[in-house]
Protein backbone atom coordinates (compact mmCIF):
# COMPACT_ATOMS: atom_id res chain seq x y z
CA UNK A 1 0.00 0.00 0.00
CA UNK A 2 1.22 3.55 -0.71
CA UNK A 3 2.20 5.85 1.69
CA UNK A 4 -0.63 8.77 0.28
CA UNK A 5 -3.31 5.29 0.37
CA UNK A 6 -2.04 4.88 4.01
CA UNK A 7 -1.85 8.66 4.83
CA UNK A 8 -5.93 8.89 4.23
CA UNK A 9 -6.79 7.33 7.11
CA UNK A 10 -5.23 9.94 9.49
CA UNK A 11 -2.66 9.25 12.66
CA UNK A 12 -3.51 7.86 15.68
CA UNK A 13 -2.55 10.12 18.79
CA UNK A 14 -1.26 9.75 22.05
CA UNK A 15 -3.93 7.93 24.11
CA UNK A 16 -2.87 9.14 27.59
CA UNK A 17 -3.80 12.58 29.02
CA UNK A 18 -0.53 12.02 31.14
CA UNK A 19 2.57 11.99 29.45
CA UNK A 20 5.81 10.88 31.64
CA UNK A 21 8.82 13.06 31.38
CA UNK A 22 11.50 12.41 28.73
CA UNK A 23 13.92 10.37 30.91
CA UNK A 24 11.22 9.11 33.90
CA UNK A 25 10.96 5.71 32.79
CA UNK A 26 12.73 3.30 35.00
CA UNK A 27 16.51 3.00 34.15
CA UNK A 28 17.93 -0.36 35.91
CA UNK A 29 19.01 -2.11 32.35
CA UNK A 30 22.04 -2.02 31.21
CA UNK A 31 23.26 1.39 29.00
CA UNK A 32 22.65 0.70 25.42
CA UNK A 33 24.56 2.18 22.20
CA UNK A 34 22.14 3.68 19.52
CA UNK A 35 22.73 4.15 16.13
CA UNK A 36 21.11 6.29 14.30
CA UNK A 37 21.28 7.23 10.71
CA UNK A 38 20.39 10.46 8.72
CA UNK A 39 19.49 10.39 4.98
CA UNK A 40 17.72 13.87 4.73
CA UNK A 41 20.31 16.19 5.98
CA UNK A 42 18.39 16.37 9.52
CA UNK A 43 21.60 16.49 11.94
CA UNK A 44 22.52 19.83 10.39
CA UNK A 45 19.05 20.47 12.69
CA UNK A 46 18.86 18.02 15.59
CA UNK A 47 22.76 16.97 16.37
CA UNK A 48 22.94 19.39 19.90
CA UNK A 49 19.75 18.31 20.44
CA UNK A 50 20.86 14.39 20.49
CA UNK A 51 24.03 15.22 21.97
CA UNK A 52 22.12 16.87 25.10
CA UNK A 53 19.91 14.27 25.55
CA UNK A 54 22.95 11.53 26.03
CA UNK A 55 23.86 13.79 28.40
CA UNK A 56 20.97 14.05 30.35
CA UNK A 57 20.59 9.92 30.00
CA UNK A 58 24.08 8.40 30.53
CA UNK A 59 22.80 6.05 32.62
CA UNK A 60 20.67 4.50 29.67
CA UNK A 61 22.98 5.63 26.56
CA UNK A 62 26.53 4.42 27.05
CA UNK A 63 27.24 5.88 22.88
CA UNK A 64 25.30 7.33 20.60
CA UNK A 65 26.83 7.04 16.89
CA UNK A 66 25.92 9.07 13.84
CA UNK A 67 26.00 8.31 9.92
CA UNK A 68 24.94 9.68 7.16
CA UNK A 69 23.40 7.59 3.65
CA UNK A 70 21.42 8.49 0.63
CA UNK A 71 17.92 7.89 1.07
CA UNK A 72 17.07 5.75 -1.94
CA UNK A 73 19.78 3.22 -0.03
CA UNK A 74 17.83 2.77 2.86
CA UNK A 75 14.97 0.31 2.73
CA UNK A 76 16.94 -2.41 0.87
CA UNK A 77 19.52 -2.00 3.71
CA UNK A 78 17.18 -2.30 6.48
CA UNK A 79 15.14 -5.03 5.02
CA UNK A 80 18.32 -6.98 5.13
CA UNK A 81 19.05 -6.57 8.08
CA UNK A 82 15.65 -7.34 9.37
CA UNK A 83 15.45 -10.63 6.97
CA UNK A 84 18.76 -11.69 8.65
CA UNK A 85 17.41 -10.58 12.11
CA UNK A 86 20.54 -8.56 12.58
CA UNK A 87 19.23 -4.79 12.85
CA UNK A 88 22.02 -2.02 13.46
CA UNK A 89 20.11 1.19 12.70
CA UNK A 90 18.40 1.95 15.60
CA UNK A 91 16.45 5.27 14.77
CA UNK A 92 16.44 7.04 11.45
CA UNK A 93 16.13 10.82 10.46
CA UNK A 94 14.81 11.06 7.17
CA UNK A 95 12.48 12.64 4.52
CA UNK A 96 9.30 11.19 2.67
CA UNK A 97 11.28 9.49 0.15
CA UNK A 98 12.51 7.00 2.74
CA UNK A 99 9.66 7.03 5.16
CA UNK A 100 7.13 6.23 2.08
CA UNK A 101 9.22 3.20 0.88
CA UNK A 102 9.39 1.63 4.59
CA UNK A 103 6.00 2.44 5.15
CA UNK A 104 4.91 -0.14 1.83
CA UNK A 105 7.72 -2.75 2.81
CA UNK A 106 7.21 -2.77 6.34
CA UNK A 107 10.05 -1.59 7.81
CA UNK A 108 8.13 0.64 10.62
CA UNK A 109 7.27 0.65 14.04
CA UNK A 110 3.72 1.35 14.55
CA UNK A 111 4.85 4.13 16.64
CA UNK A 112 1.70 6.34 17.11
CA UNK A 113 -0.76 3.25 16.82
CA UNK A 114 1.83 0.78 19.54
CA UNK A 115 2.61 3.60 21.86
CA UNK A 116 0.78 6.86 21.66
CA UNK A 117 0.67 7.05 25.06
CA UNK A 118 4.19 7.46 25.61
CA UNK A 119 4.15 10.60 23.17
CA UNK A 120 2.66 13.68 23.73
CA UNK A 121 -0.39 14.16 21.90
CA UNK A 122 0.40 15.80 18.20
CA UNK A 123 -2.38 17.31 17.88
CA UNK A 124 -2.22 19.82 20.50
CA UNK A 125 1.62 20.17 20.30
CA UNK A 126 2.15 20.57 16.50
CA UNK A 127 2.47 23.72 14.03
CA UNK A 128 -0.48 23.32 11.36
CA UNK A 129 2.36 22.58 8.70
CA UNK A 130 3.71 19.85 10.96
CA UNK A 131 0.58 18.52 11.91
CA UNK A 132 0.18 18.28 7.66
CA UNK A 133 3.25 16.44 7.28
CA UNK A 134 2.57 13.84 9.97
CA UNK A 135 -0.38 13.41 8.16
CA UNK A 136 1.90 11.55 5.69
CA UNK A 137 3.53 9.29 8.11
CA UNK A 138 1.02 6.96 8.68
CA UNK A 139 1.32 6.93 12.44
CA UNK A 140 5.24 5.51 11.65
CA UNK A 141 6.99 8.27 11.35
CA UNK A 142 6.79 11.60 13.55
CA UNK A 143 7.75 15.19 12.30
CA UNK A 144 10.65 16.69 13.91
CA UNK A 145 11.59 19.23 11.58
CA UNK A 146 8.77 21.43 8.89
CA UNK A 147 8.70 24.26 6.84
CA UNK A 148 6.91 26.05 4.52
CA UNK A 149 9.57 25.99 1.95
CA UNK A 150 8.22 27.84 -1.46
CA UNK A 151 8.89 28.14 -4.36
CA UNK A 152 10.42 32.22 -3.84
CA UNK A 153 12.44 33.97 -6.39
CA UNK A 154 15.66 35.53 -5.19
CA UNK A 155 17.72 38.07 -7.12
CA UNK A 156 20.41 40.74 -6.52
CA UNK A 157 18.49 44.36 -6.25
CA UNK A 158 21.61 45.87 -8.24
CA UNK A 159 20.63 43.91 -11.48
CA UNK A 160 16.88 43.23 -11.18
CA UNK A 161 15.37 46.60 -10.62
CA UNK A 162 11.83 45.30 -11.18
CA UNK A 163 11.17 41.57 -9.85
CA UNK A 164 9.27 39.67 -11.97
CA UNK A 165 5.47 39.14 -9.98
CA UNK A 166 3.74 36.61 -11.79
CA UNK A 167 4.49 33.54 -13.85
CA UNK A 168 3.75 35.68 -17.32
CA UNK A 169 6.44 38.49 -16.24
CA UNK A 170 9.16 35.82 -15.46
CA UNK A 171 8.58 34.19 -18.21
CA UNK A 172 8.94 37.68 -20.18
CA UNK A 173 12.21 38.77 -18.05
CA UNK A 174 13.82 34.97 -18.69
CA UNK A 175 12.54 35.84 -22.74
CA UNK A 176 14.20 39.35 -22.75
CA UNK A 177 17.17 38.32 -20.33
CA UNK A 178 18.38 34.61 -21.62
CA UNK A 179 20.71 32.70 -19.55
CA UNK A 180 20.36 35.08 -16.34
CA UNK A 181 17.35 32.71 -14.97
CA UNK A 182 18.41 29.12 -13.69
CA UNK A 183 17.24 26.18 -10.98
CA UNK A 184 18.31 23.12 -10.23
CA UNK A 185 17.34 19.59 -11.53
CA UNK A 186 13.73 18.87 -9.09
CA UNK A 187 15.13 15.28 -8.33
CA UNK A 188 18.33 16.71 -6.74
CA UNK A 189 17.49 19.90 -5.14
CA UNK A 190 14.92 20.95 -2.54
CA UNK A 191 13.98 24.38 -4.35
CA UNK A 192 14.03 22.51 -8.05
CA UNK A 193 11.39 20.08 -6.43
CA UNK A 194 9.24 23.10 -4.97
CA UNK A 195 9.26 25.45 -8.08
CA UNK A 196 8.14 21.67 -9.82
CA UNK A 197 5.11 21.39 -7.53
CA UNK A 198 4.07 24.96 -7.09
CA UNK A 199 3.80 25.78 -10.40
CA UNK A 200 0.43 23.93 -10.93
CA UNK A 201 -1.24 26.12 -8.40
CA UNK A 202 0.04 28.98 -10.00
CA UNK A 203 -1.05 28.54 -13.29
CA UNK A 204 -4.20 27.17 -12.67
CA UNK A 205 -3.61 23.68 -13.69
CA UNK A 206 -6.05 21.25 -13.41
CA UNK A 207 -5.04 18.83 -10.78
CA UNK A 208 -1.83 20.03 -9.29
CA UNK A 209 -1.76 16.46 -7.53
CA UNK A 210 -1.38 14.46 -10.69
CA UNK A 211 1.96 15.22 -12.65
CA UNK A 212 0.99 13.13 -15.41
CA UNK A 213 -2.84 13.47 -16.45
CA UNK A 214 -3.13 17.20 -14.41
CA UNK A 215 -0.57 19.57 -15.66
CA UNK A 216 -0.74 20.25 -19.18
CA UNK A 217 0.37 23.89 -17.97
CA UNK A 218 2.96 23.17 -16.24
CA UNK A 219 4.68 21.07 -18.49
CA UNK A 220 4.13 23.55 -21.30
CA UNK A 221 5.58 26.35 -19.36
CA UNK A 222 8.60 24.65 -18.55
CA UNK A 223 9.08 23.55 -21.94
CA UNK A 224 9.17 27.55 -22.82
CA UNK A 225 11.10 29.00 -20.00
CA UNK A 226 13.53 26.23 -20.88
CA UNK A 227 14.23 28.08 -23.74
CA UNK A 228 16.15 30.60 -22.15
CA UNK A 229 17.71 28.53 -19.20
CA UNK A 230 21.67 27.68 -20.01
CA UNK A 231 21.63 24.43 -18.15
CA UNK A 232 19.87 22.55 -15.20
CA UNK A 233 23.02 22.42 -12.33
CA UNK A 234 22.73 18.86 -10.50
CA UNK A 235 22.15 20.75 -7.36
CA UNK A 236 21.02 24.13 -5.55
CA UNK A 237 24.55 25.13 -4.20
CA UNK A 238 25.61 25.67 -8.07
CA UNK A 239 22.62 28.01 -8.33
CA UNK A 240 23.43 29.70 -5.12
CA UNK A 241 27.26 30.24 -6.25
CA UNK A 242 25.89 31.72 -9.61
CA UNK A 243 23.83 34.00 -8.08
CA UNK A 244 26.86 34.97 -5.44
CA UNK A 245 29.16 35.71 -8.43
CA UNK A 246 27.01 37.43 -10.52
CA UNK A 247 27.10 34.71 -13.27
CA UNK A 248 22.93 34.44 -12.44
CA UNK A 249 20.76 37.36 -11.66
CA UNK A 250 17.35 34.96 -10.30
CA UNK A 251 17.29 31.91 -8.92
CA UNK A 252 15.01 30.03 -7.51
CA UNK A 253 15.03 29.04 -3.86
CA UNK A 254 13.11 28.11 -0.62
CA UNK A 255 12.99 30.03 2.77
CA UNK A 256 15.90 28.01 3.90
CA UNK A 257 17.80 28.05 1.02
CA UNK A 258 17.54 31.94 0.83
CA UNK A 259 18.59 32.52 4.67
CA UNK A 260 21.33 29.37 4.61
CA UNK A 261 23.67 30.70 2.08
CA UNK A 262 23.45 34.42 2.87
CA UNK A 263 24.57 33.75 6.60
CA UNK A 264 27.47 31.76 4.95
CA UNK A 265 28.22 34.28 2.74
CA UNK A 266 27.73 32.35 -0.24
CA UNK A 267 25.03 35.04 -1.70
CA UNK A 268 25.16 38.26 -0.47
CA UNK A 269 23.61 39.89 2.08
CA UNK A 270 21.75 42.20 0.00
CA UNK A 271 20.10 39.84 -1.84
CA UNK A 272 16.10 39.95 -1.97
CA UNK A 273 13.32 37.54 -2.37
CA UNK A 274 9.80 38.05 -4.60
CA UNK A 275 7.02 35.21 -4.29
CA UNK A 276 4.34 35.29 -7.56
CA UNK A 277 0.51 36.24 -8.19
CA UNK A 278 -1.48 33.40 -6.48
CA UNK A 279 1.59 31.41 -5.34
CA UNK A 280 0.94 28.73 -2.30
CA UNK A 281 3.79 27.46 0.20
CA UNK A 282 4.46 23.92 -0.80
CA UNK A 283 5.60 22.96 2.56
CA UNK A 284 8.46 20.17 3.81
CA UNK A 285 9.47 18.04 6.52
CA UNK A 286 11.65 15.51 7.95
CA UNK A 287 10.62 12.27 10.41
CA UNK A 288 11.93 10.03 12.82
CA UNK A 289 11.47 6.54 12.31
CA UNK A 290 12.51 3.38 14.33
CA UNK A 291 12.85 0.13 12.22
CA UNK A 292 11.26 -3.31 13.21
CA UNK A 293 13.78 -5.67 15.09
CA UNK A 294 14.61 -4.00 17.73
CA UNK A 295 15.18 -5.32 21.26
CA UNK A 296 12.40 -3.98 24.03
CA UNK A 297 15.00 -2.26 26.12
CA UNK A 298 16.12 -0.12 22.97
CA UNK A 299 12.43 0.23 22.03
CA UNK A 300 11.91 1.66 25.25
CA UNK A 301 14.74 4.30 24.93
CA UNK A 302 13.99 5.34 21.10
CA UNK A 303 10.90 6.03 22.63
CA UNK A 304 11.70 8.55 25.10
CA UNK A 305 14.41 9.62 22.82
CA UNK A 306 11.60 10.49 20.15
CA UNK A 307 9.74 11.83 22.92
CA UNK A 308 12.65 14.21 24.50
CA UNK A 309 13.07 15.48 20.81
CA UNK A 310 9.70 17.34 20.71
CA UNK A 311 10.28 19.32 23.71
CA UNK A 312 10.57 23.08 23.38
CA UNK A 313 14.28 22.42 24.79
CA UNK A 314 15.15 20.19 22.37
CA UNK A 315 12.71 22.18 19.63
CA UNK A 316 14.92 25.36 19.71
CA UNK A 317 17.77 23.63 18.49
CA UNK A 318 15.85 23.48 15.15
CA UNK A 319 16.38 26.97 14.19
CA UNK A 320 19.94 26.80 13.49
CA UNK A 321 21.46 28.86 10.79
CA UNK A 322 17.91 28.96 8.90
CA UNK A 323 18.49 25.96 7.23
CA UNK A 324 15.07 24.56 7.45
CA UNK A 325 13.72 28.29 8.30
CA UNK A 326 12.08 28.42 10.53
CA UNK A 327 11.95 24.72 11.82
CA UNK A 328 10.77 23.82 14.98
CA UNK A 329 7.53 21.17 14.37
CA UNK A 330 6.05 22.27 17.84
CA UNK A 331 4.19 25.27 18.65
CA UNK A 332 5.67 27.74 21.30
CA UNK A 333 9.24 27.69 20.20
CA UNK A 334 9.80 31.24 20.05
CA UNK A 335 13.94 32.47 18.57
CA UNK A 336 14.28 33.64 21.57
CA UNK A 337 14.77 30.17 23.20
CA UNK A 338 17.03 29.10 20.28
CA UNK A 339 21.30 28.91 20.98
CA UNK A 340 22.84 32.57 20.82
CA UNK A 341 24.34 31.67 17.35
CA UNK A 342 20.99 31.13 16.02
CA UNK A 343 19.74 34.03 17.24
CA UNK A 344 21.89 36.65 15.92
CA UNK A 345 22.03 34.48 12.01
CA UNK A 346 18.92 34.81 11.88
CA UNK A 347 18.30 38.50 13.52
CA UNK A 348 21.13 39.61 11.07
CA UNK A 349 20.27 37.47 7.74
CA UNK A 350 16.16 36.89 8.35
CA UNK A 351 13.28 38.25 6.81
CA UNK A 352 10.96 39.63 8.49
CA UNK A 353 8.00 39.76 5.53
CA UNK A 354 8.67 35.80 5.97
CA UNK A 355 6.13 35.70 9.32
CA UNK A 356 3.07 37.87 6.93
CA UNK A 357 3.61 35.31 4.82
CA UNK A 358 3.51 32.52 6.57
CA UNK A 359 0.47 33.89 8.12
CA UNK A 360 -1.29 34.86 4.78
CA UNK A 361 -0.52 32.44 2.11
CA UNK A 362 -1.88 29.28 1.71
CA UNK A 363 -0.11 25.90 2.25
CA UNK A 364 -0.11 22.02 0.49
CA UNK A 365 1.27 19.10 1.03
CA UNK A 366 3.79 18.23 -1.25
CA UNK A 367 3.18 15.33 -4.10
CA UNK A 368 3.50 11.91 -2.37
CA UNK A 369 6.54 10.70 -3.28
CA UNK A 370 5.23 7.91 -5.66
CA UNK A 371 3.77 10.60 -7.98
CA UNK A 372 6.64 13.21 -7.12
CA UNK A 373 8.81 10.00 -8.39
CA UNK A 374 6.85 9.90 -11.19
CA UNK A 375 7.04 14.49 -12.01
CA UNK A 376 10.72 13.80 -11.90
CA UNK A 377 11.13 11.26 -14.39
CA UNK A 378 8.92 13.40 -16.43
CA UNK A 379 10.77 16.62 -15.90
CA UNK A 380 14.23 14.77 -16.35
CA UNK A 381 12.88 13.49 -20.34
CA UNK A 382 10.70 16.43 -21.09
CA UNK A 383 12.80 19.14 -19.66
CA UNK A 384 16.08 18.53 -18.54
CA UNK A 385 17.21 16.38 -20.88
CA UNK A 386 18.00 18.89 -23.54
CA UNK A 387 20.01 20.74 -21.21
CA UNK A 388 21.28 19.06 -18.19
CA UNK A 389 25.29 19.01 -16.85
Amino acid sequence: MKLDQLSRRGFIAGASATIAAPGAFAQSAAPVSLNVIDVAGNLALTQPAFDLYKTKNAKIISQMNFTKAPAPELPAKLKAQQAAGRVDIDLVLTGTDALAAGVEQGLWVDILGQHGAKLPKLDDIFEKGAAMMQSLAAGQGVCVAWYPSGPLLEYMPDKVKTPPSSTDELLAWAKAHPNRLVYARPANSGPGRTFLMGLPYLLGDKDPKDPRAGWDKTWAYLKELGDYIDYYPSGTGATMKELGEGTRDIIITTTGWDINPRVLGVVPKEARIQTLKGFRWVIDGQFMAIPKGLSKEKEAVLLDLVAFMLTKEAQAFIYDKGYLYPGPAVKGVPLSMAPKESQDALGEFGRPEYEKLFAEVPMELPLPPDRMVVAFRMWDEQIGAKKSK
